[in-house]
C-alpha cells in the first residue's frame, strides 16, 4: 500500500503551524509505502531558494549537490528531495523534475526548463523488503501532494523505514522517524525538517540521557548508551554504512549563497547535542538551508543569531521525529518501550 500526504490546505492567514511549512514559499509533501517500508519527502520551493549544503558524515549519499555551493551557475533550487532505498531511492527525483517541468518550474534552457533539485537519501533496506524503492512515480506522488499545513511526522514520508542505535545491528535498533517544527522571532521565520537515521542514539534535551537508540537485547527495553560502548571496544556486529541523519533549515532570511552554506555548517552543531555519536565514519549526516519566500518579505538577520534559532529548532526536529515514529509491530518505537 503506497500512500500520499502533503501538509494540507492550510488557510489564506496561514497561522503558525510548528512546522517547516511555516515559512513562505515552502511546501512538503510524502510518499509512503507500508508494503515495503520505505518513502519519499519533497520540500518544494515556491519560485525557487537559494540553497546552501554542509556534508558532516562520510558515508553519504546525493544527487547534484551543485547548485547548493557558492560557485555553480545555477544560482536558485526549486526542490530538495529526501529519500530511503539508499543509493537506489535517487531514482524518486526524476519523478519531482517532471512534475516540476509540467509544472514550468525550473532553470530556462530554452525550449523546456530544468527543475534543479537536490537530493540526499538514506538506508533502510535493513528494516522492510529490501526490495523497495522509492522509484519516480513515488517521487511525483510527493511533489503533488506538497502543500502548507498541517505536517504527517513520524515514520511516513522518508522516515518510513528510518532507525537509530544501531551498534548491534537492525535487531537491537529503535524505530525512529521524520521531525519538523518552526520557531518564529520578531519577524524571522526558521522552519526544520529531519529524517533520523542515525548509528548513534538520540539524547533527551532535558536529562541528558537517551530518548532512542540501541538497546540492551532483541527483546529489551532498556537502553546502553552507543558512545560508552564504543569507548569499551565493545561491538557485537561489525557497523556497516547504513546511516543518516539528514535535515532541511528554511527560513525567510535574506542569505546569499555562501551565507545559506555557512548556516548549513553552523546548523550540524545540534546533531553533534542530540546525536550520540554523530558525524561518524558510518552516517551520511547532511544539512541544507533554504532562504525562501518573496524577496520583498524577506529579512535580514545576524548569521550567528540567525545559527542559534536554526540549532535550537533542529533539535526540536530530530526528539519529535523519534517521539513521534510508529515501529508497525517491527521493531519498537520510544511510545512502545513507554508502554508497560
Amino acid at each position: 500500500m503506497r500512500s500520499a500526504a502533503g501538509a494540507g490546505a492550510g488557510s489564506a492567514a496561514h497561522p503558525p503551524l510548528d512546522n517547516l511549512t511555516d515559512v513562505p514559499g515552502i511546501k512538503v509533501g510524502h510518499a509512503t509505502d507500508l508494503i515495503g517500508y520505505t518513502g519519499c519527502t519533497v520540500i518544494l520551493c515556491e519560485g525557487g531558494a537559494v540553497s546552501g549544503v554542509a556534508v558532516r558524515g562520510y558515508a553519504s549519499g546525493t544527487r547534484d549537490l551543485g547548485p547548493s555551493t557558492p560557485l555553480h551557475i545555477v544560482e536558485r533550487v526549486d526542490a530538495i528531495l529526501f529519500a530511503g532505498g539508499s543509493a537506489f531511492g535517487l531514482d524518486a527525483v526524476g519523478g519531482v523534475m517532471e512534475e516540476l517541468e509540467r509544472r514550468g518550474q525550473g532553470f530556462p534552457v530554452g525550449p523546456t526548463c530544468v527543475p534543479i533539485v537536490p537530493a540526499a537519501i538514506l538506508f533502510d533496506l535493513n528494516y522492510g523488503s529490501h526490495r523497495a524503492r522509492p522509484d519516480k512515480e513515488m517521487g511525483r506522488q510527493a511533489c503533488l501532494a506538497a502543500s502548507r499545513g498541517p505536517l504527517p511526522m513520524g515514520s511516513v514520508g522518508a522516515g518510513t523505514g528510518a532507525t537509530v542505535g544501531k551498534l548491534r545491528g537492525i535487531a537491537c535498533a529503535t524505530k525512529s522517524g521524520l521531525g519538523s517544527a518552526s520557531l518564529h522571532a520578531a519577524g524571522v521565520v526558521i522552519g526544520a525538517l529531519a529524517v533520523v537515521n542515525a548509528f548513534g542514539d538520540v539524547l533527551d534535551g532535558s536529562s541528558g540521557g537517551i530518548l532512542a537508540g540501541l538497546r540492551d537485547s532483541p527483546t529489551g527495553r532498556r537502553f546502553v548508551s552507543t558512545m560508552e560502548e564504543l569507548k569499551r571496544g565493545r561491538a557485537d556486529v561489525a557497523p556497516a554504512f547504513t546511516n543518516t541523519t539528514l535535515a532541511v533549515i528554511a527560513t525567510n532570511a535574506r542569505l546569499g549563497r555562501i551565507e545559506a552554506t555557512r548556516l548549513a555548517g553552523m546548523a550540524h552543531d545540534a546533531l553533534a547535542r542530540v546525536l550520540a555519536p554523530a558525524h561518524t565514519t558510518l552516517d551520511g549526516d547532511t544539512i541544507f538551508v533554504l532562504s525562501a519566500g518573496p524577496a520583498a518579505a524577506q529579512r535580514e538577520v545576524e548569521l550567528n543569531r540567525l545559527a542559534m534559532l536554526a540549532q535550537e529548532v533542529l533539535l526540536v526536529a530530530v526528539r519529535r521525529a523519534v517521539e513521534l515514529a510508529d515501529g508497525f509491530g517491527l521493531l519498537p518505537a520510544v511510545r512502545d518501550l513507554r508502554t508497560p
